[in-house]
Order: C-alpha cells, then sequence, then structure tokens
C-alpha cells in the first residue's frame, strides 16, 4: 500500500478490516481496528512503527502522571485548614514539568527526524565562522508517514488533559486507538480525544446506513483525485520543474491548476477517512468548509484545512494572545493607537507564531517559512486596513453588502490563494521568488494560442474532464453553503435513485478517471507535511 487509493489498500485491505471487524465481537472490535491501523503503518514506514509506539507510551505515561497530580490537588484540597492557593500553585509547578517533560519527547522527535537537516544547514555557515562543524544530514532513519500530524493529536491530548478538558485515560490501547487510526493517520484530520476516542472503542456495528453513506463519501473522494488531481499532476510537474522556459501565463494556470490538485487530493483524502470513520459508526472533524467562497485571506483559513487552523488557534494563538508580555503590549497598544487599532496592532505577535509554525509544520524548507510569512502578511494587514477599508467605501458610496464588493473579495480572496500555492509547491524560497517574477514580467497568454499548453501533459480533452469536473464540484459546495447537502440528500433517496446515483460515480471515475501507464497518479501530497 502507498496511499488510501491504491488497489490494494481500496480492494483488500478495507474490505477485509470491515468484514472483520463486523463478525468480531463488540468488545474485540476495537482491538481489530487497532491491529488494522498499525498493519497499514507498517505497510508504509516499516521499522518507523516504533516512534508512533514511543509517542503513544510517552503520551500515556506522562497523561498519567498529570491525572495523578491533579489527584493529589484534590485530596489536599479537600483537607481540613488547607492552604488552597499554596496548593494549586505547587500542583500546578508540578503539573508543567509534567507536560513539559511530555513535549519534549513528542516534539523533539518530530524536530529531529523532520527538521534537523533543515536547521543544520542553516546554522552550518554561522557555525563554521566560530569553527564548528555541524552535520548537514538528517539522522538518515526516515520519517514516519503522518508524523506531523498524529504529533499535534498527542500534544493537544497532553494540553487538554493539563487544563482539565479530558480526563487522563489510563487504558494505553485505547489512547493508542486514537492516535493510530488508519483512515487519518497519513493526512489528518487532526482529531482531539474528545472529539473520537469514546467512539472508537466503542466498537459499534457497521450498519447499512453508514455502509452506504461511507462508500458515497469514499468514492466521491476517489473521484476528485483520479479525475482532478491524477490528471493535472504532468502539467503541473512540468512548469514547476522548469519554469524559466515558460512565460508568466502559463505560470499561472500551473499556480491554479496545482491549488485544484491540491484542493482535490486533500479534501479527497478527508472524503476517504469521513467516510471509513462513518462506517465504524465515528464522527471525524471535517476539515473543509467551501473554502474557495472565501472572501477574505483570513476566512479562507477559517475553511481550508479547519482542523490545523483550530489547533493553531487553541494551542498557539490564544496562549501567546493571554501571557503577560503579550498583555502589557496590547495594553500599550491601546494607549498609542486607541481602543480599535491597538488590539489589532498588538496581534501581530500572536498572528506571526501561528504562521511561522503554520509554514514550519507543513515542511522543512525556506519555501514554507516564505509561505508562512506571506499569508502572515496579508492577514495582519487586512485586520489593519479594514477600518480604512470601510471608510473609504462609505466615502465613495459602495454598498459592501452588495453583491459586487462581496464578487469582487471572491476574486481578489482567489488570486491571493494562487499566489500562496505558488509559493507552497516551488522548489524552494529562491524557485518561488523566481516564479512570481516571472508572473509578472513575462505574463502573456501567447501560449495559450501557440500550443504550449497543449504541449504540457494535458490535451484538449483533459483539460474538458477537469473543467467539467470542477463545476461539478463548484455546484455541490454552492450548494452545501447554502445549506444543501447534496450526498446526504442522495443517501436519504429512495433506492432506486441511490442506487442509481453511486452507478453513475463509479460511472464517473471509469470513464474519466486518469489511471494508465501515461498518467502519473500524486502521491499522497499533504502526508509529506
Amino acid at each position: 500500500m502507498d496511499s488510501y487509493f491504491s488497489v490494494i489498500c481500496l480492494g483488500l485491505f478495507v474490505p477485509v478490516t470491515v468484514i472483520v471487524y463486523q463478525i468480531a465481537p463488540r468488545r474485540a472490535r476495537p482491538f481489530v481496528l487497532l491491529a488494522a491501523s498499525y498493519l497499514f503503518f507498517w505497510s508504509l514506514s516499516g521499522a518507523l512503527l516504533a516512534f508512533l509506539l514511543l509517542s503513544t507510551v510517552s503520551v500515556w505515561a506522562v497523561g498519567l502522571a498529570l491525572g495523578a497530580l491533579l489527584d493529589v490537588r484534590d485530596r489536599e484540597l479537600a483537607a481540613p485548614g488547607a492552604d488552597r492557593r499554596s496548593v494549586r500553585r505547587l500542583c500546578r509547578r508540578r503539573m508543567r514539568t509534567a507536560l513539559a517533560i511530555g513535549l519534549a519527547v513528542n516534539l523533539g522527535v518530530l524536530a529531529a527526524l523532520k527538521y534537523l537537516p533543515f536547521f543544520s544547514r542553516l546554522a552550518a555557515p554561522l557555525l563554521a565562522c566560530l569553527g564548528i562543524g555541524a552535520p548537514t544530514g538528517g539522522l538518515g532513519i526516515g520519517i514516519p508517514i503522518g508524523i506531523s500530524f498524529y504529533t499535534l493529536s498527542a500534544v493537544s491530548y497532553l494540553v487538554d488533559v493539563y487544563r482539565e478538558q479530558v480526563p487522563a485515560e489510563r487504558r494505553p490501547l485505547r489512547l493508542a486507538l486514537f492516535l493510530a487510526f488508519f483512515p487519518q493517520i497519513m493526512e489528518g484530520p487532526i482529531c482531539r480525544f474528545g472529539q473520537t476516542a469514546d467512539a472508537l472503542w466503542a466498537g459499534r456495528p457497521v450498519t447499512p446506513s453508514g455502509l452506504y453513506a461511507g462508500s458515497v463519501r469514499i468514492l466521491w473522494g476517489i473521484a476528485k483525485k483520479m479525475i482532478v488531481a491524477d490528471r493535472v499532476n504532468i502539467l503541473v510537474k512540468t512548469v514547476f520543474a522548469n519554469h524559466g522556459s515558460y512565460d508568466g501565463g502559463v505560470i499561472a494556470l500551473a499556480a491554479v491548476l496545482y491549488t485544484v490538485q491540491l484542493y482535490c487530493d486533500f479534501s479527497g483524502t478527508m472524503d476517504f477517512a469521513v467516510g471509513m470513520g462513518r462506517i465504524f459508526g465515528v464522527s471525524m472533524p471535517e476539515n473543509f468548509r467551501q473554502p474557495f467562497a472565501s472572501r477574505t485571506a483570513a476566512e479562507f483559513w477559517q475553511r481550508w484545512h479547519v482542523t490545523l487552523g483550530t489547533w493553531l488557534r487553541d494551542y498557539v494563538f490564544y496562549p501567546v494572545s493571554l501571557s503577560r508580555p503579550a498583555k502589557r503590549l496590547t495594553t500599550r497598544a491601546r494607549r498609542l493607537l486607541g481602543n480599535r487599532m491597538g488590539p489589532l496592532a498588538a496581534s501581530a505577535v500572536p498572528l506571526a507564531c501561528v504562521w511561522f509554525l503554520n509554514g514550519l509544520w507543513h515542511g522543512a524548507g525556506g519555501q514554507y517559512l516564505l509561505f508562512g510569512l506571506y499569508y502572515f502578511v496579508i492577514i495582519w494587514l487586512g485586520g489593519m486596513a479594514g477600518p480604512v477599508s470601510a471608510r473609504l467605501c462609505a466615502l465613495a458610496g459602495i454598498d459592501r453588502d452588495g453583491h459586487a464588493w462581496h464578487a469582487w473579495q471572491r476574486v481578489r480572496t482567489l488570486a491571493v490563494v494562487f499566489a500562496g500555492e505558488l509559493v507552497f509547491r516551488s522548489a524552494g524560497a529562491h524557485d518561488a521568488l523566481a516564479m512570481l517574477g516571472g508572473l509578472l514580467e513575462r505574463f502573456s497568454l501567447a501560449s495559450f494560442f501557440d500550443g504550449t499548453v497543449l504541449s504540457l501533459g494535458m490535451d484538449a480533452a483533459d483539460f474538458g474532464a477537469v473543467a467539467a469536473a470542477v463545476a461539478a464540484l463548484a455546484v455541490v459546495g454552492h450548494l452545501r453553503e447554502r445549506g444543501v447537502h447534496l450526498l446526504d440528500g442522495v443517501r436519504r433517496a429512495p433506492a432506486v435513485p441511490r442506487t442509481a446515483a453511486v452507478f453513475a460515480l463509479v460511472l464517473a471515475i471509469i470513464v474519466f478517471g486518469a489511471y494508465g501507464p501515461s498518467y502519473i497518479p500524486v502521491d499522497p501530497m499533504y502526508a509529506q507535511f
């Protein structure tokens, strides 16, 4: 198996897992899921499964330590004459130490495996000036699949226990299943313990309605990947690898198609995760909410990769914003800039932390840090310019609630997103800047008329299939934005149209899907992060 959409996974692994799960006794079903999850992980990462086990054991042990400290605190607080303030202060200090150990183990492994080569290269010139040699290679042992995803889930569990939002889990296998559940291990969504742990361990039976709903959702994801993501792959790879050979029009086309490719690949994988969750009676969090309907860059990131955004909000933005230095900065900014602009200006600090970590989380490369910086500047300046924009529109008589203004906002946000994804996909920060420069300096539509575009790996039929699929996705997204959930409506329809819808979806995949020797399937795009 190399992805969720491989023949082995869809044709063998998933059916066997569902059948064994269903015929197993209820109490045994969580262990079936755990065994299947470890088998899936081992098939992709082999002996690197040891790092997932290390994370699981460390998180379980530290969680127990946090729970024990809370129990001691509660007993001491209940004792007559207890100095409640001192008891709480001592408990908090000890819990911080335990939490720091747990975070150091999990984030330390992530940093050593994923970021050591990158930061070693950055530090090498400075260390050389000091006469210190620095290794520029990694540890040479590889990176476990999905390490960034399960590490964030592990960190969220520890912090939630520390904050007393969830109780410490005493059963290590229950925690192991939460971290390793195979539909989410490769590309998320990033789940919280309170969201899925109970349902995973409940061992609910597979029902006909759940099997149908989950299967349709998985087919929808397969259609996104095979019809769109795999089909545009050759053109995207060709242009990004040789961007200096093409004019700005081709670079713009590649940026747009890569954005569509990334969305279809990633959201298609989320369809698989949510669909498999439905089959097993587990409600997985949605990771996309019609992101291309956004009117600002900030809104886009509230709709795209939702679980990462909420994780960064809850575990980075809010803690930094509520820290004493940040509060002092906000107070000073209020005095200088007023109650409205002051907090917006002071929000630059937590926002910078969020976008530095967002960029770094996606990968160890200059292009990812540039990607984070790009969105930090866009979102922060957008927040600062909001009041000014409102005044200017009022003076010009522009209706900010009208359809024309909303349409302009959506077009502007799409341009911001396409440029950001160009940076994101580039081979490095230097290439990203070169492509942006080429887009502006050499912009021309000549390649669309002289046959160049049709020589990049996609012919007219390919463009037609992609355009039709994107149009269908746009219609479904528009309906969902208005509260009409088409896939759920199909599930509730009578048997004949319900069956016809499934056959139509399968037929579309067979007829329009990109497969065969002339196509290069997309590797799991977010799995590398």
